[in-house]
Formats: C-alpha cells, structure tokens, sequence
C-alpha cells in the first residue's frame, strides 16, 4: 500500500497537471484537458461509439492499491476519463479493473458511478471471497463481465489457465456476462477446445498476446482467428503498443488487425488501454515506486483504425454495434 505521503503526491501530482493543462508526456500539441490525446481526431467516429478497455486509478488515499501489486501506476480519475472520451468524440467506455486492485474493484464501481449509465460498463477481477450478493451488486451497477488476468498473473501453464478459467465461468453462472481473459497465444492455443465450449462469451485482451513482429503465421494466432470465426470468442484490437514496438503507427499490427477483421468482424472491439500503465518488470524499480505511464497518442491511435479496418460501415460495427451487444448498452 502507498504510504499517506506518497499517496498525497500522486493526487497532488494529477491536480497540479489538471489545473496547468500539462500533458502527461512530452507529445507536444497535446489537448489541455485530454493530455494523451496529441494528435486530433481525422477519422468519422459514429454516434454510440465505444472505448472497451481503459482503468482508473483514482486518489489511493480513497482506493488503495494491493498490497501485492507488480507497480505502482499515476493517477487517473473518471474526470481526466470523461475528458478523454470527449477529445476522441466517444460516447461509450468499458472500465476494467486493473492487477493494481487485486480483487477490490471499488474504484472501477466508482468509476461506474461518476460516468453514469448512459455511458460506462465494467469488467471486474473476483476471488474466493466474492459473495454472490457483490456479484449481483455489481451486475446493479453496470459490471458486464469478470477478467482473467493470467498474464500479470505470471500463469502461463496451459493447465493452470484452465483451472482458473473454470473458475470464473462457474462464478459467473446465469448471468449475461462474459469472461475477459489476459493471456498470451502459447496458452490460448492448447485451450483451444475448452474454450470453444465455455458456455459464456470469451474475450480476449489486447490481440490475443499476438506479437506483431511475428505476423499473422505466427503459432497460436491460427487459433485465436478460428475462435473468432466460429463466434466462440471476441478479440479487442487494443494496446498495439503491448504487441508492437514500432512506435508511433505500429505497422506491423495492421496485419493483424486485419485477419481478425476477415476471420469475422462481429467479434470485434476497439480499446485505447487508457492510461496506458507500465506495468513491466523494470530494474531497480520496486512495486511501490511509481511507474510513469507510457506515451502513447490517443488520438493517433485511435486515427489507426481507418488502415485496420478500412470500410466504414466494419468500423461502425467495431466501435458501436458490437459493444452494444457485447456490454449491453
């Protein structure tokens, strides 16, 4: 847990970039009240369009972290959220709670809160103790679906996925939600029956844990895009910057993108990954030091769907229709 002093200098730290309109990093041309946004919008964005994957990490004074948390990520409020979602001209968010939390998905209900129905759904993170009265609550206040954080996790043995996999689908029972999991290709794709016959929508984050220096041939993606095919799976194209370390355009993820699209553009959703939290293994850093949030363009990411989704009426279907059925806006 943050101690009150540092806990004091994260708020401090956000008000003072509030105030000054300071960008998060140093872009330049940022916008004041949307920081990460440095590049302006150029593409059509759709009434009802959705961000599927952003987390805040509100005053830990409020909303501690856990004490067993990998790092340590800045402050970032459902306010500088809300200004986010302005500055890109989106009308829908998903908040998923983050491994900073544990199991405490407080903030990301808070969050909830703030935004308001009209606008915000949530993902949460659930453990042995989560009664289903706080599943039913949750469902009350927007949650659509649990996650499965095996990659933060460090869970990368194909059989250990599956136990904790089972887990969740049983905790989330009749309920219409999904099932979120973080992983990496190597351990989707032994699953690759099980999760065919999970009885529940199955998400995955960020390209599945594809690499996209690899390209679309690499093993396991063969996987993913059947799963995706048949209905049994969605993938979010979000966190190009996880897949791909050709800043600021990542080329090398479009053919990605764009096999997903082919293999069925029904199953897709679009998420920033706001605030883009740094949640590496650094050297000398311990997971109570503050870990600066990594620089990435908003703006000019989100521009990127137009070259991995070309036909508009496909980017409708990413951005609003699917995660209007997928969230239940």
């Amino acid at each position: 847990m943050l101690s009150r002093r540092q806990g004091l200098k994260l708020s401090a730290s956000a008000a003072a970039a509030a105030v000054s309109g300071a960008p998060a990093w140093s872009g330049g041309g940022a916008d004041p009240a949307a920081p990460t946004v440095g590049t302006p919008v150029s593409i059509q964005v759709p009434e009802g369009a959705c961000d599927c994957h952003v987390h805040v990490f509100p005053d830990p004074a409020a909303f501690p972290f856990w004490e067993g948390r990998a790092y340590t990520p800045p402050v970032a409020t459902a306010a500088e959220l809300l200004a986010l979602q302005r500055a890109l001209h989106l009308d829908r968010v998903v908040i998923v709670t983050p491994s900073v939390y544990g199991t405490d998905n407080g903030a990301t209900l808070d969050g909830l809160r703030q935004l308001g129905p009209q606008r915000a759904r949530g993902v949460a993170v659930i453990g042995d103790a989560t009664t289903e009265a706080d599943l039913d609550a949750m469902a009350k206040a927007g949650i659509r679906g649990v996650r499965v954080n095996l990659e933060q996790a460090g869970v990368f043995d194909p059989a250990a996925s599956a136990k904790a996999l089972d887990a969740a689908v049983r905790r989330i029972g009749q309920r219409p939600w999904h099932l979120q999991v973080y992983s990496r290709l190597s351990v989707i794709a032994p699953l690759k029956a099980q999760l065919a016959a999970v009885p529940v929508p199955i998400v995955f984050d960020h390209f599945a844990g594809a690499q996209a220096a690899l390209g679309p041939q690499q093993p396991g993606f063969e996987a993913v895009l059947d799963l995706v095919r048949s209905g049994n799976a969605w993938v979010k194209l979000s966190g190009a910057y996880r897949a791909s370390t050709r800043a600021p355009d990542y080329p090398d993820v479009a053919p990605l993108a764009r096999a997903l699209v082919a293999a069925n553009p029904e199953r897709l959703v679009w998420g920033s990954d706001w605030p883009h939290p740094d949640s590496g293994a650094v050297p000398g850093r311990k997971p109570t030091d503050l870990a600066p949030a990594q620089p990435i363009d908003d703006g000019r990411v989100l521009n990127l769907l137009a070259e991995w989704v070309p036909d508009a009426a496909l980017r409708k279907a990413v951005l609003v229709d699917n995660p209007a059925r997928l969230y239940g806006f």
